[in-house]
């Protein structure tokens, strides 16, 4: 259930710095890689497989994983304030307003089962790096989104929700892509990539929707390939076969534990308690 995020992180790669603004493009040139909305993905992934057997708090679980998988991943493209924060030996808060928090929730939203529990562990994964209102309203947002999307809820309800929720304002992706331009602001980057979702009619579309809005493109396409795979079901086979060529094997593994923890059931329904 993690592919989608993944492959989005992927294709948005070589477009973060070289923004292509249209739909019409290559999808996997040869300088594509995974970054670090992917790195973090699957970390979130394995905290939350391991949540029987840590003997940690939930919140130290998380900044635990995240470190782990920062040494082991260096050169995957973090912010500054995130590595600082990764290579020090001492456990601090940072109150990072980044949308760092937002990418990596994909995972949260298929291991809980309804929203008080999402929000908990939400909280729980931003704690140690992205402390600040703005950040978690954003990666509640997002688990929110995929959560309701993985619940068989049709796109209106999803976006009437999170407008009334979060009181996030979206706009058309005509009106934004000309002037929209790189920021990683977790408030700048949320509406644009949950807005390609909603004007989407495949997990494809999504994609190319989320890379035309240019930006932070990575993080954007991350964000909403995570969604649109929740709301679509499946990916198409040639952007996996493709896709799956710039994916770390060790990814594969966690995915494949993931998937067979927390299996997918179209008989839940969704529930706002």
């Amino acid at each position: 259930m993690l592919y989608g995020a993944i492959l989005g992180d992927i294709i948005g790669s070589t477009r973060e710095f070289k923004n292509e603004k249209s739909e019409d493009i290559i999808l996997f040139p040869k300088e594509s890689r995974f970054t670090d909305d992917s790195v973090m993905t699957i970390a979130v992934a394995q905290k939350l497989i391991n949540n029987d057997k840590s003997t940690y708090s939930s919140k130290k679980s998380y900044a635990m994983w995240f470190k782990q998988y920062y040494n082991k991943f260096r050169n995957a493209g973090y912010g500054h304030m995130f590595s600082k924060w990764a290579e020090s030996d001492d456990l601090f808060i940072q109150r990072s307003y980044g949308n760092g928090a937002a990418m990596r929730v994909t995972a949260i939203a298929y291991a809980c089962s309804d929203l008080k529990q999402l929000y908990k562990e939400v909280e729980h994964s931003c704690y140690y790096t992205h402390n600040n209102h703005e950040a978690k309203k954003g990666a509640k947002a997002i688990a929110t989104a995929v959560f309701m999307a993985n619940k068989n809820e049709d796109k209106d309800s999803i976006k009437q929700f999170i407008e009334k929720k979060f009181k996030y304002q979206f706009v058309p992706l005509d009106e934004i892509r000309q002037e929209y331009e790189f920021n990683s602001r977790t408030s700048y980057c949320i509406p644009p990539a949950l807005e390609a979702f909603f004007e989407s009619n495949s997990y494809e579309s999504a994609i190319r929707k989320a890379i035309s809005i240019g930006g932070d493109s990575d993080t954007i396409a991350c964000i909403t390939g995570g969604i649109a795979q929740a709301y679509y079901k499946e990916i198409p086979e040639n952007i996996m076969s493709e896709g799956s060529r710039f994916i770390d094997i060790g990814f594969k593994k966690v995915i494949k534990e993931f998937d067979e923890k927390f299996v997918y059931d179209p008989v839940l329904k969704f529930s706002t308690k």
